[in-house]
Protein backbone atom coordinates (compact mmCIF):
# COMPACT_ATOMS: atom_id res chain seq x y z
CA UNK A 1 0.00 0.00 0.00
CA UNK A 2 1.36 3.58 -1.24
CA UNK A 3 2.51 5.33 1.89
CA UNK A 4 0.85 8.68 -0.19
CA UNK A 5 -2.73 8.04 -0.53
CA UNK A 6 -3.87 5.09 2.21
CA UNK A 7 -6.99 6.48 2.38
CA UNK A 8 -7.65 5.86 -1.23
CA UNK A 9 -6.39 2.76 -1.53
CA UNK A 10 -8.50 0.85 0.96
CA UNK A 11 -11.77 2.49 0.02
CA UNK A 12 -10.76 1.45 -3.60
CA UNK A 13 -9.78 -2.40 -2.38
CA UNK A 14 -13.26 -2.51 -0.61
CA UNK A 15 -15.94 -4.70 -1.83
CA UNK A 16 -18.82 -2.79 -1.00
CA UNK A 17 -22.69 -3.75 -0.17
CA UNK A 18 -25.08 -3.27 -3.26
CA UNK A 19 -26.81 -0.01 -2.37
CA UNK A 20 -30.14 -2.02 -1.99
CA UNK A 21 -29.07 -4.35 0.79
CA UNK A 22 -28.03 -1.09 2.86
CA UNK A 23 -31.12 0.64 2.52
CA UNK A 24 -32.83 -2.62 3.56
CA UNK A 25 -30.17 -3.00 6.43
CA UNK A 26 -31.34 0.98 7.07
CA UNK A 27 -35.35 0.33 7.05
CA UNK A 28 -35.63 2.16 3.44
CA UNK A 29 -38.60 0.71 1.38
CA UNK A 30 -37.84 -0.13 -2.23
CA UNK A 31 -40.58 2.46 -3.30
CA UNK A 32 -38.37 4.76 -1.87
CA UNK A 33 -35.10 4.24 -3.26
CA UNK A 34 -33.81 6.03 -6.51
CA UNK A 35 -30.35 4.05 -7.72
CA UNK A 36 -27.54 6.33 -9.17
CA UNK A 37 -25.75 2.84 -10.00
CA UNK A 38 -25.32 0.12 -7.78
CA UNK A 39 -23.52 1.57 -4.69
CA UNK A 40 -25.14 4.72 -4.22
CA UNK A 41 -28.82 6.26 -4.27
CA UNK A 42 -31.17 9.07 -3.08
CA UNK A 43 -33.78 8.92 -0.72
CA UNK A 44 -37.29 9.92 -1.63
CA UNK A 45 -38.81 10.55 1.34
CA UNK A 46 -42.27 11.41 0.10
CA UNK A 47 -42.55 7.47 -0.43
CA UNK A 48 -42.24 6.18 3.66
CA UNK A 49 -44.23 6.20 5.86
CA UNK A 50 -43.72 7.74 9.05
CA UNK A 51 -42.18 5.34 11.55
CA UNK A 52 -42.55 6.91 14.99
CA UNK A 53 -39.24 6.74 16.24
CA UNK A 54 -36.76 9.53 17.37
CA UNK A 55 -33.90 8.01 17.96
CA UNK A 56 -30.47 9.08 19.88
CA UNK A 57 -28.35 11.83 18.33
CA UNK A 58 -25.07 12.10 18.44
CA UNK A 59 -22.80 15.35 17.66
CA UNK A 60 -19.45 15.13 17.17
CA UNK A 61 -17.02 18.29 17.61
CA UNK A 62 -13.83 19.23 17.97
CA UNK A 63 -11.03 21.06 19.51
CA UNK A 64 -9.92 23.79 17.40
CA UNK A 65 -8.44 22.23 13.90
CA UNK A 66 -4.66 22.85 12.96
CA UNK A 67 -3.01 22.09 9.94
CA UNK A 68 -1.86 18.86 11.65
CA UNK A 69 -5.30 17.67 10.88
CA UNK A 70 -7.65 16.02 13.71
CA UNK A 71 -9.88 13.32 11.91
CA UNK A 72 -13.24 14.46 12.90
CA UNK A 73 -15.29 12.45 9.91
CA UNK A 74 -12.77 9.90 10.48
CA UNK A 75 -13.59 9.65 14.06
CA UNK A 76 -17.52 10.11 13.33
CA UNK A 77 -17.45 7.24 10.70
CA UNK A 78 -15.49 4.75 13.22
CA UNK A 79 -18.27 5.38 16.34
CA UNK A 80 -21.05 4.85 14.29
CA UNK A 81 -19.42 1.26 13.32
CA UNK A 82 -18.49 0.83 16.83
CA UNK A 83 -22.55 1.71 18.07
CA UNK A 84 -22.99 -1.44 14.83
CA UNK A 85 -20.55 -2.99 16.12
CA UNK A 86 -22.15 -2.98 19.79
CA UNK A 87 -25.48 -4.26 18.40
CA UNK A 88 -27.23 -1.01 17.99
CA UNK A 89 -29.23 -0.06 14.95
CA UNK A 90 -27.09 2.91 13.68
CA UNK A 91 -26.75 5.34 10.91
CA UNK A 92 -24.26 8.28 10.14
CA UNK A 93 -25.14 11.87 8.75
CA UNK A 94 -22.66 13.39 7.22
CA UNK A 95 -22.19 16.72 4.84
CA UNK A 96 -20.73 16.25 1.14
CA UNK A 97 -17.48 17.09 0.21
CA UNK A 98 -16.53 20.37 -1.48
CA UNK A 99 -14.64 20.35 -4.59
CA UNK A 100 -12.95 23.97 -3.45
CA UNK A 101 -10.84 22.10 -0.57
CA UNK A 102 -10.56 18.82 -2.45
CA UNK A 103 -8.05 20.34 -5.03
CA UNK A 104 -6.89 22.66 -2.40
CA UNK A 105 -5.07 21.90 0.59
CA UNK A 106 -7.85 19.94 3.05
CA UNK A 107 -8.91 17.26 0.99
CA UNK A 108 -11.51 15.20 1.11
CA UNK A 109 -14.43 14.80 3.69
CA UNK A 110 -15.76 10.86 3.94
CA UNK A 111 -13.18 10.09 6.84
CA UNK A 112 -9.97 8.01 6.21
CA UNK A 113 -8.01 4.44 6.66
CA UNK A 114 -10.54 1.86 7.59
CA UNK A 115 -13.13 4.48 8.56
CA UNK A 116 -14.91 5.85 6.12
CA UNK A 117 -18.04 6.10 3.72
CA UNK A 118 -17.80 5.25 0.08
CA UNK A 119 -17.53 4.88 -2.89
CA UNK A 120 -15.09 7.66 -1.48
CA UNK A 121 -14.19 8.51 -5.30
CA UNK A 122 -17.67 9.56 -6.33
CA UNK A 123 -18.59 11.20 -2.44
CA UNK A 124 -15.80 13.29 -3.60
CA UNK A 125 -16.04 14.24 -6.65
CA UNK A 126 -19.80 14.56 -8.40
CA UNK A 127 -21.77 12.51 -6.27
CA UNK A 128 -25.00 12.70 -7.46
CA UNK A 129 -24.84 16.50 -8.58
CA UNK A 130 -26.16 18.03 -5.60
CA UNK A 131 -23.43 20.86 -5.82
CA UNK A 132 -24.03 21.09 -9.12
CA UNK A 133 -27.62 21.74 -8.90
CA UNK A 134 -26.81 24.55 -6.34
CA UNK A 135 -24.47 25.94 -8.45
CA UNK A 136 -26.70 26.37 -10.90
CA UNK A 137 -30.12 27.33 -9.43
CA UNK A 138 -27.96 29.87 -7.12
CA UNK A 139 -26.05 31.30 -10.90
CA UNK A 140 -29.67 31.30 -12.01
CA UNK A 141 -31.37 33.72 -9.68
CA UNK A 142 -28.32 35.43 -10.38
CA UNK A 143 -28.86 36.00 -14.17
CA UNK A 144 -32.84 36.45 -13.67
CA UNK A 145 -31.57 39.15 -11.04
CA UNK A 146 -29.20 40.74 -13.89
CA UNK A 147 -31.92 40.26 -16.85
CA UNK A 148 -34.23 41.91 -14.88
CA UNK A 149 -32.37 45.29 -14.81
CA UNK A 150 -31.82 44.92 -18.40
CA UNK A 151 -35.37 44.64 -19.22
CA UNK A 152 -36.64 47.65 -17.59
CA UNK A 153 -36.16 47.40 -14.11
CA UNK A 154 -39.66 47.43 -12.89
CA UNK A 155 -39.00 46.92 -9.30
CA UNK A 156 -36.57 49.83 -9.31
CA UNK A 157 -33.43 47.61 -8.06
CA UNK A 158 -30.51 49.75 -7.14
CA UNK A 159 -27.32 48.22 -8.82
CA UNK A 160 -25.08 49.59 -6.42
CA UNK A 161 -27.28 47.54 -3.56
CA UNK A 162 -27.63 43.54 -5.03
CA UNK A 163 -25.84 41.63 -2.96
CA UNK A 164 -27.08 38.40 -4.81
CA UNK A 165 -23.54 36.78 -5.76
CA UNK A 166 -22.57 34.14 -8.70
CA UNK A 167 -21.14 30.78 -6.56
CA UNK A 168 -18.30 27.95 -8.62
CA UNK A 169 -17.41 24.95 -6.09
CA UNK A 170 -13.56 25.67 -6.47
CA UNK A 171 -11.18 28.13 -4.78
CA UNK A 172 -11.22 31.39 -6.76
CA UNK A 173 -9.93 34.13 -5.21
CA UNK A 174 -9.76 36.03 -8.85
CA UNK A 175 -13.53 35.87 -8.78
CA UNK A 176 -13.83 37.49 -5.51
CA UNK A 177 -14.88 41.12 -6.85
CA UNK A 178 -15.48 40.80 -11.02
CA UNK A 179 -17.41 43.88 -13.02
CA UNK A 180 -19.98 42.36 -15.11
CA UNK A 181 -22.19 43.72 -18.16
CA UNK A 182 -19.49 44.84 -19.77
CA UNK A 183 -19.17 45.51 -23.54
CA UNK A 184 -22.19 47.91 -24.41
CA UNK A 185 -26.10 48.32 -23.97
CA UNK A 186 -26.88 44.46 -24.95
CA UNK A 187 -24.95 42.89 -22.65
CA UNK A 188 -26.52 43.71 -19.58
CA UNK A 189 -26.13 46.89 -17.10
CA UNK A 190 -22.60 47.28 -15.87
CA UNK A 191 -22.17 46.88 -11.75
CA UNK A 192 -19.96 45.14 -9.59
CA UNK A 193 -20.10 41.85 -8.28
CA UNK A 194 -18.49 38.80 -6.89
CA UNK A 195 -18.36 34.86 -6.45
CA UNK A 196 -19.03 33.23 -3.29
CA UNK A 197 -17.50 29.53 -2.81
CA UNK A 198 -21.00 27.28 -3.23
CA UNK A 199 -20.80 25.73 0.03
CA UNK A 200 -21.00 29.72 1.77
CA UNK A 201 -24.55 30.28 -1.33
CA UNK A 202 -27.58 30.68 0.45
CA UNK A 203 -29.68 27.94 -1.53
CA UNK A 204 -26.65 25.36 0.19
CA UNK A 205 -27.74 26.96 3.57
CA UNK A 206 -31.53 26.43 2.55
CA UNK A 207 -30.97 23.46 1.29
CA UNK A 208 -29.93 22.22 4.41
CA UNK A 209 -32.14 23.90 6.70
CA UNK A 210 -35.63 22.74 4.45
CA UNK A 211 -38.38 20.18 5.19
CA UNK A 212 -40.10 19.48 2.11
CA UNK A 213 -40.93 21.03 -1.23
CA UNK A 214 -42.82 23.28 -0.10
CA UNK A 215 -41.03 24.88 2.62
CA UNK A 216 -37.89 25.08 0.06
CA UNK A 217 -39.99 27.25 -1.75
CA UNK A 218 -40.97 28.96 0.62
CA UNK A 219 -37.39 30.02 1.71
CA UNK A 220 -36.23 30.63 -1.26
CA UNK A 221 -39.12 32.81 -1.80
CA UNK A 222 -37.93 34.70 1.30
CA UNK A 223 -34.57 35.35 -0.36
CA UNK A 224 -33.53 39.17 0.34
CA UNK A 225 -31.77 39.44 -3.53
CA UNK A 226 -30.91 43.41 -3.34
CA UNK A 227 -32.84 46.40 -1.97
CA UNK A 228 -34.51 49.18 -4.12
CA UNK A 229 -33.52 52.65 -4.53
CA UNK A 230 -35.38 53.37 -1.20
CA UNK A 231 -33.98 51.05 0.24
CA UNK A 232 -36.48 48.39 1.14
CA UNK A 233 -35.87 44.93 0.08
CA UNK A 234 -36.32 43.12 -2.98
CA UNK A 235 -37.08 39.40 -2.53
CA UNK A 236 -37.36 36.22 -4.88
CA UNK A 237 -40.54 36.68 -4.46
CA UNK A 238 -40.92 39.87 -5.94
CA UNK A 239 -38.95 38.39 -8.81
CA UNK A 240 -41.38 35.40 -9.11
CA UNK A 241 -38.93 33.05 -9.90
CA UNK A 242 -38.97 31.19 -7.14
CA UNK A 243 -40.72 28.29 -8.80
CA UNK A 244 -38.14 27.85 -11.25
CA UNK A 245 -35.38 27.98 -8.50
CA UNK A 246 -37.41 25.51 -6.82
CA UNK A 247 -37.37 23.28 -9.74
CA UNK A 248 -33.67 23.32 -10.18
CA UNK A 249 -33.47 21.76 -6.63
CA UNK A 250 -36.21 19.16 -6.59
CA UNK A 251 -33.93 16.42 -7.23
CA UNK A 252 -31.21 17.92 -4.60
CA UNK A 253 -33.13 17.87 -1.98
CA UNK A 254 -33.43 14.28 -1.64
CA UNK A 255 -30.78 12.82 0.91
CA UNK A 256 -28.17 10.48 -0.51
CA UNK A 257 -27.68 6.69 0.50
CA UNK A 258 -24.49 5.38 0.82
CA UNK A 259 -22.07 3.17 3.45
CA UNK A 260 -19.41 3.02 5.59
CA UNK A 261 -16.60 0.41 5.26
CA UNK A 262 -18.27 -1.48 8.29
CA UNK A 263 -21.63 -1.75 6.09
CA UNK A 264 -23.38 0.55 8.33
CA UNK A 265 -25.88 2.62 6.56
CA UNK A 266 -25.12 6.20 6.05
CA UNK A 267 -26.92 9.78 4.35
CA UNK A 268 -24.60 12.32 3.03
CA UNK A 269 -26.60 15.51 1.83
CA UNK A 270 -25.53 19.05 2.11
CA UNK A 271 -22.10 20.65 2.69
CA UNK A 272 -21.89 23.83 4.24
CA UNK A 273 -18.41 24.93 5.52
CA UNK A 274 -18.77 26.24 9.49
CA UNK A 275 -16.51 28.93 9.33
CA UNK A 276 -18.76 31.08 6.76
CA UNK A 277 -21.63 29.18 6.94
CA UNK A 278 -23.77 27.22 9.38
CA UNK A 279 -21.75 23.84 8.84
CA UNK A 280 -24.34 21.29 9.34
CA UNK A 281 -25.53 18.49 6.75
CA UNK A 282 -29.31 18.22 5.92
CA UNK A 283 -31.75 18.82 8.41
CA UNK A 284 -33.87 16.04 6.12
CA UNK A 285 -30.82 13.49 6.60
CA UNK A 286 -30.90 14.18 10.32
CA UNK A 287 -34.74 13.82 10.91
CA UNK A 288 -34.36 10.76 8.00
CA UNK A 289 -32.05 8.71 10.27
CA UNK A 290 -33.83 9.65 13.43
CA UNK A 291 -37.00 7.95 12.39
CA UNK A 292 -34.78 4.76 11.08
CA UNK A 293 -31.88 4.01 13.52
CA UNK A 294 -31.71 4.05 17.23
CA UNK A 295 -28.53 6.22 17.27
CA UNK A 296 -27.58 8.85 14.74
CA UNK A 297 -24.11 10.22 14.37
CA UNK A 298 -23.63 13.32 12.99
CA UNK A 299 -20.89 16.00 12.61
CA UNK A 300 -20.44 19.39 12.26
CA UNK A 301 -17.88 21.33 10.99
CA UNK A 302 -14.52 22.63 13.41
CA UNK A 303 -14.72 23.34 16.47
CA UNK A 304 -17.73 23.68 19.14
CA UNK A 305 -17.02 27.55 18.51
CA UNK A 306 -18.16 27.00 15.13
CA UNK A 307 -20.25 23.89 13.50
CA UNK A 308 -21.08 22.58 16.68
CA UNK A 309 -22.51 25.59 17.88
CA UNK A 310 -24.02 26.59 14.69
CA UNK A 311 -25.67 23.26 15.12
CA UNK A 312 -26.96 23.79 18.50
CA UNK A 313 -28.25 27.22 18.33
CA UNK A 314 -29.06 27.12 14.66
CA UNK A 315 -30.29 23.58 13.10
CA UNK A 316 -31.42 22.66 16.58
CA UNK A 317 -33.26 25.03 16.83
CA UNK A 318 -35.25 25.66 13.46
CA UNK A 319 -35.57 21.69 13.81
CA UNK A 320 -36.50 20.53 16.63
CA UNK A 321 -33.84 18.76 17.31
CA UNK A 322 -32.78 17.34 20.77
CA UNK A 323 -28.88 16.30 20.99
CA UNK A 324 -28.41 13.15 23.07
CA UNK A 325 -24.86 13.39 23.52
CA UNK A 326 -21.77 15.50 21.83
CA UNK A 327 -18.10 14.23 21.18
CA UNK A 328 -15.23 16.38 20.81
CA UNK A 329 -12.53 14.92 18.79
CA UNK A 330 -8.62 15.76 20.17
CA UNK A 331 -5.25 14.36 18.79
CA UNK A 332 -1.81 14.98 20.38
CA UNK A 333 -0.47 16.40 17.79
CA UNK A 334 -3.21 19.31 17.85
CA UNK A 335 -2.29 20.11 21.38
CA UNK A 336 0.92 20.06 21.18
CA UNK A 337 0.39 22.72 18.33
CA UNK A 338 -1.57 24.46 20.80
CA UNK A 339 1.00 24.41 23.49
CA UNK A 340 3.23 25.97 20.97
CA UNK A 341 4.82 22.96 19.25
CA UNK A 342 5.79 24.34 15.53
CA UNK A 343 4.31 21.40 12.64
CA UNK A 344 7.60 20.25 11.73
CA UNK A 345 8.74 19.24 15.06
CA UNK A 346 5.29 17.65 16.05
CA UNK A 347 6.98 14.16 15.51
CA UNK A 348 9.27 14.55 18.57
CA UNK A 349 7.74 13.06 22.15
CA UNK A 350 6.25 16.70 24.16
CA UNK A 351 4.24 15.83 26.75
CA UNK A 352 4.62 19.19 28.26
CA UNK A 353 3.16 21.15 25.21
CA UNK A 354 0.63 18.41 24.91
CA UNK A 355 -0.82 19.22 28.38
CA UNK A 356 -0.25 23.15 27.63
CA UNK A 357 -2.39 23.00 24.46
CA UNK A 358 -5.15 21.37 26.53
CA UNK A 359 -6.31 24.60 27.16
CA UNK A 360 -7.96 24.63 23.96
CA UNK A 361 -9.17 21.47 24.67
CA UNK A 362 -10.65 22.13 28.03
CA UNK A 363 -13.12 25.23 26.88
CA UNK A 364 -14.63 23.19 24.10
CA UNK A 365 -15.72 20.36 26.47
CA UNK A 366 -16.87 23.31 28.62
CA UNK A 367 -18.67 25.06 25.85
CA UNK A 368 -20.57 21.88 24.64
CA UNK A 369 -21.67 21.21 28.14
CA UNK A 370 -23.24 25.19 28.12
CA UNK A 371 -25.55 23.44 26.10
CA UNK A 372 -26.76 21.15 28.51
CA UNK A 373 -24.82 17.81 27.16
CA UNK A 374 -22.06 16.36 28.33
CA UNK A 375 -19.35 15.64 25.69
CA UNK A 376 -16.48 12.53 25.65
CA UNK A 377 -13.31 13.47 24.61
CA UNK A 378 -12.13 10.66 21.70
CA UNK A 379 -8.39 11.11 21.66
CA UNK A 380 -7.85 10.09 17.84
CA UNK A 381 -4.27 8.05 17.49
CA UNK A 382 -1.80 8.92 15.03
CA UNK A 383 1.20 7.04 14.26
CA UNK A 384 3.73 9.56 15.89
CA UNK A 385 1.59 9.77 18.87
CA UNK A 386 3.65 7.88 21.92
CA UNK A 387 2.47 6.21 24.61
CA UNK A 388 3.29 8.24 27.55
CA UNK A 389 1.55 11.38 25.58
CA UNK A 390 -1.23 9.69 24.91
CA UNK A 391 -1.58 8.19 28.52
CA UNK A 392 -0.66 11.76 30.08
CA UNK A 393 -3.30 13.23 28.13
CA UNK A 394 -6.00 10.47 28.90
CA UNK A 395 -4.73 10.95 32.77
CA UNK A 396 -5.41 14.98 32.35
CA UNK A 397 -8.77 14.36 31.16
CA UNK A 398 -9.68 12.20 34.22
CA UNK A 399 -8.38 15.09 36.71
CA UNK A 400 -10.86 17.15 34.78
CA UNK A 401 -13.77 15.20 35.61
CA UNK A 402 -13.83 14.45 31.50
CA UNK A 403 -15.30 11.51 30.17
CA UNK A 404 -12.00 10.67 27.70
CA UNK A 405 -11.33 7.58 25.68
CA UNK A 406 -8.05 6.49 22.90
CA UNK A 407 -9.97 6.24 19.91
CA UNK A 408 -8.13 4.20 16.93
CA UNK A 409 -10.75 4.10 14.43
CA UNK A 410 -8.60 4.83 11.50
CA UNK A 411 -6.28 1.55 11.70
CA UNK A 412 -9.05 -0.56 13.08
CA UNK A 413 -12.48 0.82 12.10
CA UNK A 414 -15.35 0.54 14.29
CA UNK A 415 -13.46 -2.14 16.82
CA UNK A 416 -10.95 0.84 17.46
CA UNK A 417 -14.13 3.23 18.53
CA UNK A 418 -15.90 1.06 21.11
CA UNK A 419 -14.17 2.69 23.77
CA UNK A 420 -15.37 6.14 22.85
CA UNK A 421 -18.89 4.32 21.41
CA UNK A 422 -19.07 3.00 25.29
CA UNK A 423 -18.09 6.70 27.00
CA UNK A 424 -21.26 7.74 24.88
CA UNK A 425 -23.42 5.35 26.02
CA UNK A 426 -22.48 5.96 29.70
CA UNK A 427 -23.29 9.86 28.97
CA UNK A 428 -26.52 9.36 27.89
CA UNK A 429 -27.65 7.14 30.45
CA UNK A 430 -25.72 8.67 33.41
CA UNK A 431 -25.81 12.23 32.93
CA UNK A 432 -29.43 12.93 31.67
CA UNK A 433 -28.93 15.52 28.86
CA UNK A 434 -30.93 18.51 28.85
CA UNK A 435 -30.36 20.79 25.73
CA UNK A 436 -31.02 24.15 25.21
CA UNK A 437 -29.48 27.11 22.98
CA UNK A 438 -27.12 29.28 24.34
CA UNK A 439 -29.25 32.51 23.50
CA UNK A 440 -32.86 34.14 22.60
CA UNK A 441 -32.67 35.56 19.80
CA UNK A 442 -35.92 37.49 20.49
CA UNK A 443 -32.95 39.94 22.45
CA UNK A 444 -31.68 41.58 19.21
CA UNK A 445 -28.09 40.86 16.78
CA UNK A 446 -26.18 42.55 19.29
CA UNK A 447 -27.04 40.43 22.32
CA UNK A 448 -26.75 37.45 20.42
CA UNK A 449 -23.50 38.01 19.03
CA UNK A 450 -22.51 39.33 22.59
CA UNK A 451 -23.34 35.86 24.36
CA UNK A 452 -21.24 34.19 21.67
CA UNK A 453 -18.26 36.15 21.96
CA UNK A 454 -18.39 35.86 25.63
CA UNK A 455 -19.39 32.38 26.61
CA UNK A 456 -17.79 30.96 23.63
CA UNK A 457 -14.99 32.64 22.44
CA UNK A 458 -13.96 33.83 25.80
CA UNK A 459 -13.74 37.75 24.04
CA UNK A 460 -14.40 40.47 25.93
CA UNK A 461 -16.74 42.15 23.88
CA UNK A 462 -17.97 42.79 20.28
CA UNK A 463 -16.89 45.87 18.31
CA UNK A 464 -18.88 46.63 14.99
CA UNK A 465 -17.24 48.25 12.50
CA UNK A 466 -16.66 49.34 8.73
CA UNK A 467 -20.37 47.89 7.11
CA UNK A 468 -21.68 46.43 10.32
CA UNK A 469 -23.17 49.71 11.88
CA UNK A 470 -25.05 50.73 8.80
CA UNK A 471 -25.84 47.11 8.38
CA UNK A 472 -27.12 46.55 12.38
CA UNK A 473 -29.29 49.93 11.43
CA UNK A 474 -30.77 48.49 7.91
CA UNK A 475 -31.63 44.67 10.38
CA UNK A 476 -33.28 46.95 12.99
CA UNK A 477 -35.73 49.00 10.57
CA UNK A 478 -36.87 45.24 8.50
CA UNK A 479 -37.50 43.41 11.63
CA UNK A 480 -34.78 40.90 11.00
CA UNK A 481 -32.57 41.87 13.72
CA UNK A 482 -34.16 38.97 15.71
CA UNK A 483 -33.07 36.22 13.87
CA UNK A 484 -30.37 33.39 15.19
CA UNK A 485 -26.94 34.94 14.05
CA UNK A 486 -24.34 32.58 12.20
CA UNK A 487 -20.93 33.81 12.59
CA UNK A 488 -18.04 33.70 9.74
CA UNK A 489 -14.92 33.13 11.64
CA UNK A 490 -11.17 31.24 11.49
CA UNK A 491 -11.98 28.08 12.41
CA UNK A 492 -8.02 27.82 13.58
CA UNK A 493 -8.72 30.50 17.11
CA UNK A 494 -11.47 30.73 19.22
CA UNK A 495 -10.81 34.78 18.03
CA UNK A 496 -10.76 36.69 15.08
CA UNK A 497 -7.06 36.24 14.53
CA UNK A 498 -5.71 32.44 13.19
CA UNK A 499 -2.70 32.86 14.80
CA UNK A 500 -4.17 33.29 18.36
CA UNK A 501 -4.10 29.87 19.24
CA UNK A 502 -4.43 27.63 22.68
CA UNK A 503 -7.33 29.38 24.78
CA UNK A 504 -7.50 33.35 24.18
CA UNK A 505 -9.11 35.84 26.43
CA UNK A 506 -8.84 39.54 26.76
CA UNK A 507 -9.61 40.18 22.91
CA UNK A 508 -12.65 41.73 21.13
CA UNK A 509 -14.42 39.82 18.64
CA UNK A 510 -14.46 42.75 15.18
CA UNK A 511 -17.25 42.25 13.28
CA UNK A 512 -17.11 43.80 10.41
CA UNK A 513 -20.39 43.33 8.35
CA UNK A 514 -24.39 41.44 9.08
CA UNK A 515 -25.82 40.00 5.96
CA UNK A 516 -29.10 39.13 6.15
CA UNK A 517 -30.27 35.12 5.04
CA UNK A 518 -33.73 35.47 5.28
CA UNK A 519 -34.45 32.27 3.11
CA UNK A 520 -32.05 30.47 5.41
CA UNK A 521 -33.31 32.04 8.58
CA UNK A 522 -30.39 33.69 9.85
CA UNK A 523 -27.71 36.79 9.75
CA UNK A 524 -24.48 36.10 8.63
CA UNK A 525 -21.97 38.13 11.05
CA UNK A 526 -18.72 38.43 8.98
CA UNK A 527 -15.57 38.74 11.61
CA UNK A 528 -11.63 39.49 11.17
CA UNK A 529 -10.58 38.76 7.49
CA UNK A 530 -12.74 35.78 6.47
CA UNK A 531 -13.57 35.70 2.77
CA UNK A 532 -16.67 33.09 1.19
CA UNK A 533 -14.66 32.85 -1.46
CA UNK A 534 -11.11 30.87 -0.68
CA UNK A 535 -7.95 31.20 -2.35
CA UNK A 536 -5.54 27.86 -3.93
CA UNK A 537 -2.26 27.34 -2.01
CA UNK A 538 1.03 27.74 -3.82
CA UNK A 539 0.86 23.92 -4.60
CA UNK A 540 -2.71 22.79 -4.84
CA UNK A 541 -3.31 19.36 -4.35
CA UNK A 542 -4.79 19.38 -7.71
CA UNK A 543 -1.07 18.75 -8.79
CA UNK A 544 -1.10 14.93 -7.61
CA UNK A 545 -3.97 13.77 -9.15
CA UNK A 546 -4.83 11.78 -12.19
CA UNK A 547 -6.45 8.90 -13.49
CA UNK A 548 -5.33 5.42 -14.16
CA UNK A 549 -5.80 3.90 -17.64
CA UNK A 550 -8.62 1.74 -16.07
CA UNK A 551 -10.41 5.00 -14.71
CA UNK A 552 -9.42 4.52 -11.38
CA UNK A 553 -8.39 8.02 -9.65
CA UNK A 554 -5.09 8.37 -8.26
CA UNK A 555 -3.91 11.29 -5.46
CA UNK A 556 -7.63 12.01 -4.18
CA UNK A 557 -7.45 12.09 -0.26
Amino acid sequence: MSAQNPDLEIAQAATLLPIREIAERAGIPEKALIPYGTTKAKVDVRAMEPTGRTGRLVLVSAMSPTPAGEGKSTTTVGLADAFSLLGHRTMVALREPALGPIMGVKGGATGGGYSQVVPMEDINLHFTGDFHAIQIANNTLAALVDNHLQQGNELDIDPRRIQWKRVVDVNDRALRQVVIGLGGTGQGVPREDGFDIVVASEIMAILCLATDLADLQRRIDAIVVGYRRDRTPVTVADLQVGGAITMLLKDALLPNLVQTLGGTPALVHGGPFANIAHGCNSLAATRLALSLADITVTEAGFGSDLGAEKFLDIKSRLGGLHPDAAVVVATVRALKMHGGVAKEDLGTEDLDSALKGTANLARHVENLRKFGIEPVIALNRFPTDTEAELEGVLAWAKEQGFRAALSEVWAKGGEGGKAVAEQVLAAIEEDSPSYHPLYDPADGIENSLRTLAKEIYGADDVVFEDKAPAQLRMLKRNGWDTLPVCVAKTQYSFSDDPKALGAPTGFVLHVRDLVPKIGAGFVVALTGAIMTMPGLPKEPAALRMGVTESGESVGLF
